[in-house]
């Protein structure tokens, strides 16, 4: 397959925004899960404290990720051409909303803030993460997306 490079629009000196932002949320949801493991199995409220902060960071970054995604996504049609363009524009959507959601239930007190569904969520949160990530990276490899010719 031909790659048809498509630079991003939301981009500092040719590198896209979105691709760098989207780092942080993958890294604080995935941690979040860790997190939220330690303290199903420990019970020692630190780790529903670290639960909390990464989902507020992820959630930052997050919402920076997605504007500077849509910025792309709405004003470059190539971007919105290839098949995995729309589940991942999606899929990031769902993230953060399943996020929020848990940065939510997170919010409660000791053992059911975590348990059962701040844990289901956050189980949810990397499933989907990884699914949108990997259409992400689709649209990267296989279809040149954020891609900028180099002369």
């Amino acid at each position: 397959m031909t790659h048809v490079h498509t630079p991003a629009t939301a981009a500092i000196a040719g590198q896209p925004i979105h691709s760098m932002l989207a780092q942080f949320p993958n890294v604080c949801f995935t941690l979040t899960l860790l997190t939220d493991i330690a303290y199903w199995r420990t019970s020692h409220l630190m780790w529903q404290e670290f639960s909390s902060w990464l989902l507020l960071a992820g959630l930052v970054f997050g919402a920076l990720a997605l504007i500077a995604g849509l910025i792309d996504f709405l004003f470059r049609s190539t971007v919105r051409a290839p098949a995995p363009a729309w589940p991942h524009a999606v899929g990031g959507v769902v993230v953060l909303a399943l996020a929020f959601l848990n940065s939510l239930v997170h919010a409660g007190d000791g053992w059911t803030a975590v348990v059962p569904w701040g844990l289901i969520l956050s189980v949810a949160t990397v499933i989907v993460m990884v699914v949108s990530d990997w259409l992400g990276r689709a649209l990267v490899f296989r279809y040149g997306v954020g891609v900028r010719r180099h002369d």
